[in-house]
């Protein structure tokens, strides 16, 4: 019987009240771009910033100029397998605007078989609605829902007027963002074409 190839991911957004969690399935091989992206569309976020996954000392995420000398390494190259056979560990980091710095802790909660006919990674659980972006981090993101909770905050107009009128962080569309995450696992489940090609040149 072949090892289990699916980690299930339990991702949670630290330092922010109400709970903010999601769990998702993603396979071993998973590259740590992709995994980035996959906690994205789970979460709600919407790709508009810079990123990092680390283990301890190490660092990962999309190369470009804007990290300079002494950059992460290439998360395109390393997949989530290989880290944490590497490390030895069940737990990751995830950082998302580092503006806003919004950390995120993975916790890998077990490994499965996959499903037959499943495409990978999926949403297996929401809860709460990920902050706005550019709100300003937990801080930021704690004093919205005081000022828009609150008719007679100062800033209560405002960051209605800001937000487009109300917010409820436990209100969620969790269909939503599992539709998300499937369009993203059936993009990446099609072969590119010059695979197809050849694989209908040896039929």
């Amino acid at each position: 019987m072949s090892a289990p190839t699916i980690a299930r991911l339990k991702i949670t957004l630290d330092n922010v009240e109400p709970v903010v969690l999601r769990r998702i399935e993603a396979p071993l091989s998973i590259p740590l771009d992709r995994l980035h992206l996959a906690i994205q569309a789970a979460m709600g976020w919407t790709n508009s910033h810079l990123y990092e996954i680390s283990v301890k000392e190490a660092r990962w995420s999309d190369p470009g100029p804007e990290w300079g000398r002494g950059g992460p390494h290439n998360a395109r190259k390393t997949c989530l397998g290989d880290v944490l056979d590497g490390f030895g560990t069940k737990t990751l980091r995830y950082l998302y605007d580092f503006g806003d710095d919004w950390q995120h802790t993975i916790k890998v909660e077990r490994l499965v078989e996959p499903e037959p006919g499943v495409l990978y990674p999926r949403l297996i659980e929401a809860v709460g609605q990920c902050p706005p972006e550019d709100v300003g981090g937990p801080w930021g993101y704690a004093e919205l829902l005081e000022a828009i909770g609150n008719p007679d905050h100062e800033r209560h107009d405002e960051f209605r007027e800001w937000i487009g009128g109300g917010f409820n962080p436990k209100d969620i569309d969790a269909d939503a963002l599992a539709e998300e995450l499937a369009a993203l696992a059936k993009r990446w489940s099609r072969k590119p074409a010059a695979k197809r090609k050849r694989a209908s040149q040896d039929q």
